[in-house]
């Protein structure tokens, strides 16, 4: 046992009684010469929150009852709500008062002040700040001669930072800046700083954009030594990196992507066997035979963990001279992967399959829109565009439909949301918001890709290897028990108290086509737990699987990167106990650190494409559309286009009655005219502000 545990446990023994770190040097009969590292340890805890010291210098445990390590969620009106790390915990709302110059993201301590009660959340007070996240802040300088101030862009943190003119270098009123902290917020005091970087004025070109991707420290720029490592690249294989793998090369391969995608990291292929069965290949770029571990590239790749997709750019994991070059499955050219191929019998069981080093040469690269146009619509244009590919769409089409059939069956839960299109001029403004479906290619590819998952997933769980594995958790019964009663309101019930996807499913399906399905499907959505990846295996509780990973993007998710270098070591033989062992070691802290990195992927694409629709309704104030009513709250109505954009209509624009909301029956009504505003009501807007600043868009009601 390491002293760093035996600290731990002696701390948390049951006879523990607080000792100031002296006393614990003595106790642990350590020398002067181990003082140093010893007292190290003991920051070292404390920062992690393992343990915690008092004002007077004891050291202590960190008893659950009363104490809660977390990360602190701000809220622009100066409160919080500490999210613990246990997953059992409910999160505890921390008043602006008991904030204690914490900030948004903070890993913090909170001592519970009072306990949750009925519908009411336990209620804390920060006591301990252990990480600070916030070290440089984007925002928007606002200056004079003497001083300045910046104002996040982030309205979770809600502290502006001050600048003194020492600090403020060569920055502008209304400039967007990076501001480093220099000393952190107390209990009436804002923080202060210092300019280190000028992104422009907001209507500059590209500004807007260029101050999110700071805001989510997104790393824009790849470091010279990876550029040339990069460009060291070969851009076509040799015959020694053939060696040893299976020729495909006459195989007929293709690829189905979008029109404008230059990262192209998977292939498929389909034979129909005597047996009536089908042979599915799906061939995946093999990025590990360029991307060696441990090396600067790896390294950087890992940092981003992901490649971030913002309307006008990417944010690459890997740089095009991989992502778009070598890695990238272009038509005619010879290509190193990693191919799956799954025998599927007529009920959408895979019979056997094989997991192989191989050479491909892609026949031709598809576009989904070409193969939806051939599939749904049997269009000549099309037809002409997919010339010797038509009978092997046509099975895979077959396939796709037994495959979702299958999932269906066993209760995989198909959120059926349309995507955003936001359509930008040369200068980066929105002209256009357009809402997308998902057409049958996407969805054919996204089944071969799904069952490619499951099969390489199971594979290596019952092979007892150290696996990385996307995992989706069961959700709460705190959080199933209030989406009941939201959705009873409605009219619609759920069955018991354990909720199996099964019958989340069905009721997707009860609500599909109604005019309360865009609220049920969002707020069902947000009552689950967010996948995640894990070192350890668990179900994927919203495909309703046992066995989940994800293998099939290697370009583009780290994750997909580390499964394909322990399946290749795996096939030849070159797993050694030892390597596994080094595996299970490493492995949590990668699942912990790239489900972290999708996280801010998410949130910067969401924040993206949240400004680009709040300036399209910038220049569209006065303009009336129709809409459906989306939500209703105790301050107003939301009410969505049919391009996905969404407004809010105040109760304080309604100027024709007093109105309120009857939580109870799930209706808005007015106190005089007893006028009703359901979920799903077709109603008529006209769009009264945008706040860019904020995100935020205004409606109100037309008659």
């Amino acid at each position: 046992m390491s002293i760093r545990e035996k600290i731990v446990e002696f701390i948390n023994s049951k006879d523990y009684k607080p000792m100031i770190r002296e006393e614990l040097l003595v106790k642990f009969e350590m020398g002067a010469s181990d003082k140093k590292e010893f007292y190290n340890v003991l920051d070292s805890l404390e920062r992690e929150g393992l343990i915690i010291k008092t004002s007077n210098g004891k050291y202590g445990a960190i008893n659950s009852d009363y104490l809660v390590v977390g990360r602190l969620e701000g809220h622009e009106r100066g409160f919080g709500f500490v999210i613990p790390e246990d997953p059992l915990r409910e999160d505890i709302f921390i008043p602006a008062e008991n904030m204690d110059g914490a900030m948004h993201g903070d890993r913090v301590i909170a001592n519970i002040l009072n306990r949750s009660h009925g519908d009411r959340r336990e209620e804390g007070a920060i006591i301990r700040i252990l990480e600070r996240v916030n070290s440089t802040i984007v925002g928007t300088f606002e200056g004079n001669k003497g001083f300045g101030f910046v104002v996040p862009d982030d309205k979770k943190i809600n502290y502006d930072i001050f600048i003194p003119k020492s600090s403020m270098g060569e920055a502008q009123n209304r400039q967007k800046v990076v501001v480093e902290i220099t000393t952190w917020p107390e209990p009436r005091r804002n923080p202060e700083g210092k300019i280190v970087e000028i992104l422009g004025y907001l209507d500059e070109k590209g500004t807007d954009i260029l101050s999110i991707i700071r805001q989510f420290k997104l790393p824009e720029e790849f470091p010279d030594k990876v550029r040339e490592y990069a460009l060291n690249m070969p851009i076509s294989i040799s015959e020694k990196d053939i060696e040893g793998r299976v020729d495909l090369r006459n195989l007929r391969t293709f690829t189905i992507d979008g029109a404008d995608a230059k990262d192209l990291d998977d292939a498929i292929s389909m034979e129909v066997l005597d047996n009536g069965n089908y042979l599915l290949g799906v061939h995946i770029a093999d990025v590990s035979h360029y991307v060696r571990e441990n090396s600067v590239l790896d390294r950087e790749a890992y940092n981003r963990g992901n490649s971030v997709y913002l309307i006008d750019r990417v944010v690459p994991m890997l740089p095009k001279e991989l992502s778009n070059g070598i890695c990238s499955l272009n038509p005619n050219e010879d290509r190193l992967t990693l191919s799956v191929t799954m025998e599927i019998n007529k009920s959408g069981n895979v019979v056997d399959h094989r997991i192989q080093e191989s050479v491909i040469n892609s026949k031709a690269r598809l576009v989904y829109d070409d193969v939806s146009d051939f599939l749904e619509n049997d269009d000549d244009s099309a037809k002409e565009k997919l010339d010797g590919l038509l009978d092997d769409l046509k099975h895979m089409e077959e396939l796709m439909n037994i495959l979702y059939e299958k999932r269906e069956r066993r209760g995989s839960i198909d959120f059926d949301f349309p995507e955003t299109m936001v359509v930008l001029d040369k200068d980066g403004i929105p002209i256009d918001v357009k809402k997308v479906e998902r057409r049958i290619a996407n969805r054919m590819i996204e089944e071969f890709m799904l069952v490619t998952n499951e099969t390489v997933a199971e594979e290596f769980y019952w092979a007892e290897i150290p696996f990385l594995y996307r995992i989706h958790e069961e959700p709460s019964d705190e959080k199933m028990a209030s989406f009941s009663k939201f959705i009873h309101n409605l009219g619609y019930n759920l069955k018991g108290k354990e909720i199996h996807p099964k019958e989340l499913q069905l009721l997707t399906k009860d609500i599909r086509g109604k005019k309360e399905e865009l609220v049920i499907s969002t707020l069902l959505l947000r009552s689950l737990k967010k996948a995640k990846y894990s070192s350890e295996a668990d179900i994927h509780f919203g495909l309703a699987s046992k066995y989940y990973s994800h293998f099939t993007a290697p370009i583009r998710r780290y994750p997909d990167l580390v499964i394909h270098r322990i399946i290749k070591e795996h096939i030849k033989g070159k797993l050694t106990l030892n390597k596994q062992d080094i595996l299970e070691a490493n492995l949590p802290e990668i699942a912990d650190h790239t489900s972290m990195t999708e996280r801010r992927a998410e949130e910067a694409e969401r924040e993206v494409e949240d400004l680009k629709k709040t300036q399209y309704m910038t220049d569209r104030i006065g303009n009336i559309y129709e809409g459906i009513v989306s939500s209703l709250t105790s301050f107003g109505i939301f009410v969505q286009l049919d391009n996905t954009i969404e407004g809010l209509v105040h109760f304080n624009n309604m100027l024709d009655d007093y109105y309120h909301f009857d939580e109870e029956n799930y209706y808005i009504v007015g106190e005089r005219t007893n006028k009703k505003y359901r979920l799903g009501d077709v109603v008529k807007i006209q769009v009264a502000g945008a706040d860019i600043s904020r995100r935020t868009i205004d409606f109100q009601f037309v008659d």
